[in-house]
């Protein structure tokens, strides 16, 4: 620790590499909490005391309670367990060779007891586990719950900015079942650095017969973009994927009706939608 904060000290940017390895975190065990292991806590908060210039590295495949270390630090890498070449290519990101463009596969939940399964008391359960949130798995959980996360899913950061405009549909708004929808939206690069972008569609019911997440994605799409250039990414999404399985008719159901369709980088940050009819 006293070494730690030394060189941070005398550094002109930190870097710490924190997070979990894989005899920690690793197949067939659960971990107890969302606790950073090892010290790690105390230890970047030192650093961060005594150089603000820090950016922290996590290697993870799973959320840790991030919530200090989010606004303390100047700078936030989810690094994943990336293999022999991770280094070099995470070199590639710090220094700017490279635009990073990933996004959150999962939701990084403020307490573990925000998470779906420790919400509704169902784990780790007495010899069965039930499935108590039903279809709010994941990100439809807090979404349809209204849990504020410290990142939601979808989420990430690049170098760049983007903004999406123009999103629409193919035809005048009306589908039948066996229509494809495909969606239009231009993503124009409004920053200095060439990049990419995930382009994500969400779709809605409001009026359907069974219960339904606030929100599910439907469909998604990476461009790339040049600074200063406009790209029109499309999305396919067949109205049959719009169905429900129906459990008494043991058969999936398109409901008619109106369905919003929501375009945005994250579950979080919706920036265009609209409005289809399904007949």
């Amino acid at each position: 620790m006293e070494a730690a904060i030394a060189a941070a000290k005398n550094a002109d940017v930190t870097i710490i590499f924190a997070g979990s390895n894989r005899d920690y975190e690793t197949e067939a065990s659960d971990r107890a909490g969302l606790d950073l292991p090892f010290g790690q806590n105390e230890l970047i908060e030192k650093v961060l005391a005594v150089n603000p210039n820090t950016i922290v590295v996590m290697i993870a495949g799973a959320p840790f309670d991030i919530n200090n270390v989010k606004e303390k630090s100047s700078t936030l890498v989810w690094s994943w367990f990336n293999g022999s070449e991770g280094g070099n290519a995470l070199a590639d990101v710090l220094l700017g060779a490279i635009n990073p463009s990933g996004k959150l596969p999962w939701t990084m939940p403020k307490d573990i007891m925000d998470s779906p399964a420790h919400a509704t008391n169902s784990f780790p359960g007495d010899e069965v586990v039930s499935y108590e949130e039903g279809i709010l798995v994941g990100y439809r959980w807090f979404d349809t719950k209204n849990v504020d996360p410290i990142y939601p899913f979808g989420y990430g950061l690049s170098y760049t900015t983007f903004d999406f405009k123009n999103a629409y549909p193919d035809k005048s708004n009306v589908y039948s079942e066996s229509d494809t929808v495909y969606v239009s939206v231009d993503i124009e690069n409004t920053g200095s650095v060439n990049g990419k972008e995930v382009v994500q569609l969400y779709t809605t019911k409001k009026d359907s017969n069974v219960e339904r997440a606030a929100q599910e994605l439907k469909g998604f799409q990476k461009v790339m973009v040049e600074v200063g250039q406009t790209v029109t990414a499309v999305i396919a999404v067949p109205v049959k994927e719009l169905a429900y399985f129906n459990v008494e008719s043991m058969a999936w159901v398109v409901e008619p009706g109106a369905y919003t369709f929501k375009i945005g980088n994250s579950s979080r940050d919706i920036k265009e939608e609209f409005t289809i009819e399904v007949k």
